[in-house]
């Protein structure tokens, strides 16, 4: 036998021979099996078997939610998301699902017309309504800028992500999408302009919205039953993001939304930022389920990739990278500041209470760690208020505004919402 240790066995373990030949000591967290989330695509021929199984289970379904949807007589249509890009290209956002519409028999609606179905589909805020949509696998479909057409294709889960050339304008800009069965959606983007040099990209749960996500329970709670006017926001969130857009430009600053939610969440989202006064800006999600490397997409990789992709995009610009110390957001952060240094503003990190620390599992533990090489401000408060004061002592807002300023702030925007128009639902017709 080649070397090997000769000593008895500790009580908790068993004698296993590698394939080096070596024997060594096999533990009890050896043998542990590693969470599926942690199961990658390498040498090992399970976690290759599983992963493919669970494509096949995935397109399975989705194909018979097809078929099922065709005998309905429903068609394509593109759910339009916001977009951004410069005054050179475009990224698009959106997803392809299957919607009903206008189908008579015997003089009888049988399916409500789009319209109809868009105005209840507002109207149905439990989370879970946005899970039973039928996407459209590798949908396809056309990109109508100023005439200009460019052809699109989803990916697996009908969700569409595309960088089209197109010369627009500084500012909200309009195109239409159009799907293969002939529906068209405008879709709203916003081109940065050249001249922009600060930008906002923002945590959702727990940095703007209260949502507890880490715990499995609370985060299928609130993901599909919660009513989405329960929800509530973080305290002063919505002021700091108004005194940030009016110190570097209102119309033209970037306030991008990077989380790990779920792109059928993202309707939901929408309302929910519009409702609490926040800038209206794109949502950079994620859609679950497996991927080539692992059977579960990872939220900390998605949110990486988008920070070094906004680098590459915008090199001239600084971001200013607002999250919470619940999850993963400080170590991230600190991992694009240290590699890309000239593209942040600032750190700001929403301090979590403790309830809302031990419903997220906990706080992080490197933030000084991140500081001390990042050579970026770091800023940690528990609320919008005093991340305010901090920005304005580091001479990035003008000045540190009082107490009685904020509450006026609030006021305004507070009129303002008021000032929107609401909906007015059309009278019914009687039978």
């Amino acid at each position: 036998m080649r070397g090997c240790d000769l000593r008895p066995p500790a009580a908790s373990g068993v004698i296993g021979a590698w394939k080096d030949g070596a024997v060594r000591i096999i533990t009890p967290a050896d043998r542990r099996p590693k969470p599926l989330r942690e199961l990658k695509v390498g040498r090992n021929p399970f976690s290759r078997l599983l992963i493919n199984n669970a494509f096949r289970v995935e397109d399975s379904i989705k194909g018979l939610r097809m078929r099922r949807a065709r005998r309905r007589g429903e068609v394509e249509s593109v759910e339009a998301y916001a977009g951004y890009g410069s005054t050179s290209w475009v990224r698009v956002l959106g997803r392809v699902q299957m919607v009903p519409v206008a189908v008579r028999r015997a003089g009888r609606r049988r399916f409500p017309s789009l319209p109809v179905f868009s105005r209840r589909r507002e109207q149905s805020v439990r989370g879970w309504r946005n899970f039973v949509r039928v996407a459209v696998p590798r949908g396809r479909g056309v990109i109508r800028i100023d005439g200009v057409e460019h052809e699109f294709e989803a990916d697996r889960g009908g969700i569409i992500d595309q960088r089209v050339p197109a010369t627009l304008p500084p500012g909200w800009q309009t195109l239409e999408l159009v799907s293969a069965d002939g529906e068209v959606t405008e879709a709203q983007v916003l081109i940065v302009g050249d001249e922009q040099k600060v930008g906002v990209v923002s945590d959702i749960d727990d940095t703007v919205m209260v949502t507890s996500l880490p715990r499995p329970l609370l985060a299928a709670w609130n993901t599909f039953v919660l009513d989405e006017h329960a929800r509530a926001g973080v305290p002063g969130m919505n002021v700091l993001y108004d005194r940030i857009t009016e110190r570097f430009g209102r119309e033209s600053t970037p306030v991008l939304y990077l989380s790990t939610g779920s792109w059928n969440v993202a309707p939901t989202l929408a309302r929910f930022l519009g409702r609490n006064l926040y800038p209206f800006g794109p949502l950079l999600l994620t859609d679950w389920g497996p991927t080539p490397q692992r059977l579960f997409r990872s939220g900390a990789e998605h949110k990486r990739q988008n920070l070094r992709r906004l680098a590459e995009e915008f090199p001239d610009i600084r971001w200013l990278l607002v999250g919470d110390d619940g999850q993963h957001d400080e170590s991230l952060y600190g991992e694009f500041a240290i590699e890309h240094p000239e593209n942040v503003l600032a750190v700001a990190i929403r301090q979590l209470s403790n309830t809302e620390s031990v419903l997220a599992g906990g706080r992080a533990s490197s933030s000084a760690r991140w500081k001390a090489r990042s050579g970026v401000p770091w800023l940690h408060a528990p609320n919008g208020a005093m991340l305010i004061q901090q920005l304005a002592e580091r001479g990035i807002l003008d000045e540190d505004p009082s107490a009685a300023e904020l509450v006026d702030l609030s006021e305004t925007l507070a009129d303002r919402r008021i000032a929107r128009p609401e909906p007015v639902e059309p009278p019914r017709r009687e039978r």
